[in-house]
């Protein structure tokens, strides 16, 4: 049938929705990498957990230093918490803002998981989301049988998935950070932020 009896456009119009379908979809086996990703980096928290009393603050930020950096994307991350502001800042600030974010990022896990208490991690599931992303959902099971539930929402960014969202008992850290920073950034502005977010990596290594 020619173009004139519809044929041709309406095949037209189902190989383009296959090839925008195409370029969204997650491979087959994308969620298990994800996990991987998050076991990984459960993995390397509970080894730095079991041994930090020795390490030390310091010893704890350079061991974790490597596993936070590759499992998160951070720079993706401080841009979004940054939002409209961000196209207000010229490139220095930019760079500035994310080497000081990834600085807090690995500093607050330094300081937090600073003790063991036979704690371990469990990974419950995992799905596919919109925009080729993955959740896989996990819990910090406590030693006294209490759980802490773990979200992780992630993205591929250079054939990688990387982390763009961490979710604790329901509670997004970029939704938080972004509310708390916007507020902040309004009020105070770009200086201001960043002397705020070094006295926090400051306060974490005392």
């Amino acid at each position: 049938m020619d173009s004139k009896g519809g044929f041709y456009p309406f095949k037209l119009m189902v190989i383009t929705i296959f090839i925008l379908l195409s370029l969204v979809v997650v491979p087959a086996g994308a969620a298990d990498s994800a996990t991987q990703v998050i076991e990984n980096l459960h993995a390397e928290l509970l080894a730095v957990m079991k041994q930090a009393k020795e390490l030390g603050y310091e010893g704890r930020y350079q061991r974790l230093d490597p596993i936070v950096t590759s499992s998160y994307d951070l720079p993706f991350i401080a841009k979004f918490v940054m939002g409209r502001h961000w196209k207000t800042l010229n490139g220095e600030q930019k760079s500035e803002f994310v080497e000081t974010f990834t600085k807090l990022s690995i500093a607050t896990y330094a300081a937090n998981f600073s003790g063991y208490s036979r704690e371990r991690f469990k990974t419950m599931s995992n799905e596919q989301l919109r925009k080729g992303r993955v959740l896989v959902k996990s819990v910090l099971v406590r030693s006294s049988g209490g759980e802490v539930t773990l979200d992780y929402v992630l993205h591929q960014r250079e054939n990688r998935w990387r982390i763009i969202n961490a979710i604790a008992e329901g509670v997004s850290d970029l939704s938080l950070k972004r509310a708390d920073y916007s507020s902040y950034l309004k009020k105070k502005g770009c200086d201001a932020l960043l002397k705020k977010l070094n006295e926090k990596i400051q306060n974490y290594a005392k």
